[in-house]
């Protein structure tokens, strides 16, 4: 499935308060009964103490000390120290598993990497493909084009507004089907080496972080061509559908001249771009910046015997 998306935005706020707290505390005097009468003494002070308590803290409550028995200050063990009887010991850290890095491959492109491994590319066409649903945002003044210079193009977009005269901005889709066995995380490594390729090549940023779950490489930067300088951006993701696999690619480029105007089209299509199966679940949009953090789901309610579920 292929779908077209307009940008919009979403502007969000959020609202934090505070709360405090004034506790008056009042004295009385006591005194033996005088056998002659004293001169008026003055009225007891009244003292005001403000304070501020954090919003969702609870406060601390007060352990009661026992008689004879000094409080014992908590103290740092030295290791291998076995800690005093009545005292409760600390309880150790336990490690946090940090996910696996891919490491960028130093050679190699993908085409480089698939024919090692035996894996035939299959080109895809975008009419009648049900494997994937993906969304190519198409903003106001571009349009779909043939582009004989995009071998097996599933999609091309172009900008029929802006442009400098020499180079229209554009953003190409292709989709392969991958036959044949091979490691997902070993392949996208390659990801950046084709971009690094193009003349006078400038890595601007770059990402081999999952998209959407499924292993994927991203590069930006700048390059050269027919003595012009171009911005580009070329994402790579490897998409599970069943038990077939997909390399799908999208290069978003603009030239140097107007990447500024066309700033928000190109943003627009580079972070819209979604890939998914249609047999997966589909997983939350990211939240607009600025935005609350949505309010964790409450549990379900646990079912009683005998009742149906």
């Amino acid at each position: 499935m292929f779908a077209n998306a307009r940008r919009w935005g979403l502007v969000t706020g959020g609202v934090a308060a505070g709360v405090a707290g004034v506790v008056g505390f009042a004295g009385t005097t006591a005194s033996a009964e005088p056998t002659l009468p004293l001169p008026p003494q003055p009225a007891p002070a009244t003292v005001t103490q403000t304070i501020t308590v954090q919003a969702g803290a609870p406060a601390a409550p007060v352990a009661p000390v026992t008689p004879d028995i000094a409080p014992v200050a908590a103290a740092a063990q030295a290791p291998g120290a076995v800690p005093a009887a009545g005292l409760n010991a600390a309880a150790p850290a336990v490690p946090v598993a940090v996910a696996p890095t891919i490491l960028p491959a130093a050679s190699g492109t993908l085409s480089d990497f698939f024919k090692e491994h035996n894996v035939t590319l299959e080109p895809q066409v975008s009419n009648g493909f049900k494997a994937l649903n993906i969304v190519l945002p198409m903003p106001q003044g571009w349009a779909h084009v043939p582009d004989p210079n995009v071998p097996d193009a599933f999609a091309v977009l172009a900008d029929r507004v802006g442009g400098d005269g020499l180079y229209t901005s554009n953003a190409a889709l292709v989709v392969y089907k991958l036959v044949g066995d091979f490691d997902p995380k070993e392949a996208i490594s390659h990801g950046f080496i084709e971009s690094q390729q193009l003349p006078a090549w400038r890595s601007t940023d770059g990402s081999l972080a999952d998209f959407g779950g499924m292993p994927s490489s991203i590069i930006e930067g700048t390059y050269r061509q027919n003595n012009l300088t171009l911005n580009t951006s070329r994402r790579h993701v490897i998409a599970q559908s069943g038990p077939d696999r997909y390399l799908v690619t999208l290069s978003v480029t603009t030239s140097a001249q107007v990447s500024v105007a066309a700033g928000d089209a190109t943003d627009a299509i580079v972070n819209g771009f979604r890939v998914t199966s249609p047999d997966a679940a589909q997983p939350a949009p990211p939240p607009a910046p600025g935005a609350p953090a949505p309010a964790p789901a409450a549990a379900p309610a646990p079912l009683l015997p005998g009742l149906p579920s």
